[in-house]
């Protein structure tokens, strides 16, 4: 009998529910996270998304709309944060900027900065900033062999220049416009596993080289644990590494982490306009349920009136890629 790969990792790792004291339980909404989209000018080896330069599905106008009625009716909304794909190249995202704005919601872009030299989106460094975007932008390496491996060729130069562009226009300098830089390991080639580096160490070394090499500033380093979603799981099941990885994760649970876990207080919504708990989840196909076990949509939520209609957080054995070591999020380290 042929077992598969989720069945044989359910028998060699204890469910993560098991690791807490209690249900994970959500907090009050602040975080509307979006992804517009899995369109992209890249398709990154370790991208959980699985966007790419082949793929169409993006945000339609009706989802779009509804989306913007929640910025608008909800102030307990402080931070729209838009990924993909590239954002940039997804239908609504400078509608929703705009409706952000408007009401003087932060916004942040995950950017992958090689999207500025698409023709058609030349204009984004300055319309981020005359927009005020904070950008967390990807740059998984301040090398450039490992960046390219990653992401693919010439990446890391356009990067580069990308990153000098947006010092041009004041990102880095100016304290309204922040520009976050995210490190992603390299993808395991056998067992010889590690958690990603202390964020505050790396930082630094990432400002040092990246000041003294390119003349480039910016404001924060965000050290992000590769799951085992997308095309990374993928990859970790050919290489026959996603049981290992998982029992890695599980021996370096730190219960400390969860209290800052950013499914706590975000939705997560994908460009049908379904909510889920977080961006893995997302991927993953595990929605968000309400108490009666109904899962629930952004029309749904506006129909209740309430976006804190979610009391317990669905969890998976990926979880742990989140809560080991010093954990890992959207905004990096956790503790």
């Amino acid at each position: 009998m042929t077992t598969t790969p989720s069945t044989t990792i359910n028998t060699n790792i204890t469910p993560f529910h098991s690791q807490l004291n209690a249900p994970l339980t959500k907090q009050k909404i602040k975080v509307l996270q979006i992804n517009l989209g899995k369109r992209c000018n890249l398709a990154c080896t370790h991208c959980h998304v699985e966007a790419s330069p082949k793929r169409t599905e993006e945000l339609s106008t009706e989802i779009c709309e509804q989306l913007i009625e929640v910025i608008h009716r909800f102030p307990q909304i402080k931070i729209v944060d838009l990924t993909g794909g590239a954002p940039e190249m997804n239908y609504g995202f400078k509608p929703l900027v705009a409706a952000a704005r408007q009401h003087n919601k932060q916004v942040i872009v995950r950017s992958n900065l090689t999207i500025y030299f698409v023709e058609g989106f030349n204009d984004l460094p300055e319309y981020f900033a005359a927009n005020k975007i904070r950008i967390v932008a990807s740059m998984p390496c301040y090398l450039a062999d490992n960046v390219d491996k990653m992401r693919g060729a010439g990446v890391f130069d356009d990067s580069i220049q990308a990153l000098q562009w947006l010092n041009q226009v004041g990102y880095g300098i100016d304290p309204s416009l922040i520009l976050d830089l995210v490190y992603n390991p390299q993808l395991p080639t056998s067992e010889k596993f590690s958690l990603t580096p202390d964020q505050n160490k790396l930082e630094q070394d990432y400002k040092t080289f990246l000041q003294k090499h390119f003349n480039i500033v910016f404001n924060n380093l965000f050290t992000i644990t590769n799951l085992p979603v997308g095309r990374t799981k993928l990859y970790l099941e050919r290489k026959k590494l996603e049981t290992s990885y998982l029992q890695f994760l599980e021996l370096h649970f730190n219960p400390h982490t969860v209290e800052n876990l950013m499914c706590r207080n975000q939705l997560s919504v994908d460009y049908l306009g379904n909510i889920y708990d977080c961006d893995f989840n997302q991927m993953m196909d595990l929605p968000a349920k309400t108490l009666n076990g109904d899962a629930l949509t952004i029309a749904k939520l506006i129909e209740a009136g309430s976006l804190d209609l979610i009391n317990e957080i669905q969890t998976a054995n990926y979880c742990y890629g989140c809560t080991a070591g010093c954990g890992s999020s959207c905004s990096g380290a956790l503790v």
